[in-house]
């Protein structure tokens, strides 16, 4: 599954530790959701996907590919 968290992060001026500190996860979970090594939870993706007033579907993409 791809994600345009650090697109999104950046656009809107946000630090990988502020986002981390506003969906309660470490900047290291960040970090590796950016660099496409982690997949995240329902949950964590539904409060990111938020934080950017996006859906879940507009910010983590998922390729029928990777199953």
């Amino acid at each position: 599954m791809e994600n345009i968290v650090r697109d999104l992060r950046k656009l809107h001026n946000l630090t990988q530790q502020e986002l981390a500190d506003r969906v309660s996860v470490s900047s290291r979970t960040i970090i590796s959701l950016e660099n496409q090594k982690y997949n995240p939870s329902v949950l964590l993706a539904y409060k990111i996907a938020s934080i950017f007033n996006k859906s879940i579907e507009e910010v983590f993409i998922f390729d029928e590919n990777d199953k």
